[in-house]
């Protein structure tokens, strides 16, 4: 027999509870643009990316409109960008980031990611290139996201390009010192990075994938909120393996949603469906909050013991809601804690309660990572180096995608309030308990190897 309940619930969670897709990205192949001459390269990304991409904003918001659901963003996503910049210079790497924020303006998407280099196991030309043209390409953009791919479980870690990539975030910081550094803001390190992500700024359309793609990303912190909400009250004190099962049933009707959304724009752009990214990815807004989940567990202070348990049953639940509704979900699928994008969450940064050392761990069981946390102005690039060696420790060595988005602020000190505004929220500097101390093991550089357990064939 047909069972309605579920119809009602996606119907409630659409019309009363604000439920959206967070992003419609299209994924863009940009390889075929390559060549000796940079202005032609110039042209020829643009070009691509106007050609390619002129219908997605109006298709996007037609789907919407057809099945009433919002779609909140509609991003492009970008093969890396390295491989054009092989034999060239990095005003070249700028020229193309400024042609792809101005291709973001005349098709009318808010942001690119795709500015991208995967030097897990060593670093070619082209990608030093494109690390080394960060700085001026994120500054003089607007739309225009990056990402480095340092280590994966198969290769380890490359020490060399981490070392690297520190450095770059204080350049970044420096050339953005009038936003507040809000340029680190727009890069992601990841170790494991997946190839069909469409949240920014990790977003990239990796080797293997179709010349073009839609991916879709849908959230609904909120709605997953209000379901626990309900069932406390249906049921004054619930087992937690309830709760679990509430928010995986919750999580399938929302997967099955983007599903739907995804198809209908991919087969009206007549381009393939990718996957449907499940990732519980709060903003700044109250009730949309990935850390208001966490206290209506009943972790009334995140940050106290048992947050990181928390934080691993509400991602596996999420997981496996979104693995039954549908056969693509991808991506980076699960809970994100971005500490300025999450109120909640930010507010127990301020207060004391949620420490970098305790997001750190609460990493090892989330989706993504150390996610837009700011710094002290002062910090230095073997301080930045060891925070994302011990992050892509926890993926490399777990199997799983971690990343790290640190924003050292100018001139601010520990306590500092910033606020970026917008998507991107606000938040209180916050630092390592233990900020020196490791720069002769990061100026070692070298080579982290991969586990034992990469040897899997």
């Amino acid at each position: 027999m047909l069972d309605t309940s579920d119809f009602s619930a996606t119907l409630r969670m659409i019309g009363e509870e604000n439920l959206d897709v967070r992003t419609v990205t299209l994924g863009v192949n940009l390889n075929a643009c390559a060549g000796r001459d940079g202005d032609a390269i110039v042209t020829a990304v643009y070009d691509r990316i106007c050609k390619t991409a002129e219908r997605l904003v109006p298709v996007a918001n037609e789907v919407g409109a057809r099945y009433g659901v919002e779609i909140v963003n509609k991003r492009i996503s970008v093969s890396p960008v390295s491989i054009l910049l092989e034999g060239h210079s990095a005003e070249t790497g700028v020229a193309i980031a400024q042609a792809m924020d101005r291709a973001c303006e005349t098709v009318g998407v808010d942001l690119l990611g795709g500015y991208s280099a995967l030097v897990q196991k060593g670093i070619t030309a082209g990608e030093r290139t494109l690390i080394e043209s960060l700085p001026e390409a994120l500054a003089s953009t607007n739309h225009v996201c990056g990402s480095v791919n340092i280590g994966t479980t198969k290769a380890g870690i490359n020490v060399d390009a981490v070392y690297l990539v520190a450095q770059t975030v204080l350049k970044i910081s420096e050339a953005t010192k009038a936003q507040s550094g809000f340029g680190a803001a727009k890069l992601l390190i990841f170790a494991n990075q997946p190839e069909d992500n469409p949240f920014m700024a990790g977003a990239m359309l990796g080797p293997g994938e179709p010349e073009c793609v839609i991916n879709v990303g849908v959230s609904g912190p909120g709605v997953v909120k209000r379901a626990i909400d309900r069932l406390l009250q249906r049921s004054g004190n619930p087992r937690l393996d309830q709760i679990a099962e509430e928010a995986k049933h919750t999580a399938y009707r929302v997967t099955r949603v983007g599903e739907l959304v995804g198809h209908e724009v991919a087969r009206r752009l007549g381009v393939p469906f990718g996957i449907v990214d499940l990732a519980l990815a709060p903003t700044p807004r109250v009730g949309d909050s990935v850390g208001e989940i966490y206290q209506a567990m009943g972790i009334e202070r995140l940050g106290a013991p048992g947050t990181t348990a928390a934080v691993m049953m509400l991602n596996d639940a999420v997981k496996k809601g979104g693995s039954f509704a549908s056969s693509s979900v991808g991506g980076l699928s699960g809970a994100f804690i971005p500490v300025m994008e999450d109120h909640a969450i930010s507010a127990a940064v301020t207060r004391g309660d949620l420490t970098l050392e305790k997001l750190e761990a609460m990493t090892a069981v989330c989706s993504v990572g150390l996610d837009m946390i700011l710094l002290p102005g002062d910090t230095t690039a073997e301080t930045l180096a060891g925070i994302i060696l011990d992050e892509a420790a926890i993926g490399v060595t777990n199997r799983k995608t971690t990343g790290v988005r640190i924003i050292p602020v100018p001139r601010a000190k520990k306590g500092d309030h910033v606020d970026f505004g917008g998507l991107f929220g606000a938040g209180t500097v916050t630092s390592p308990a233990c900020p020196g101390g490791n720069v002769a093991f990061i100026r070692h550089g070298g080579h982290i190897p991969a586990p034992i357990h990469s040897l899997g064939n």
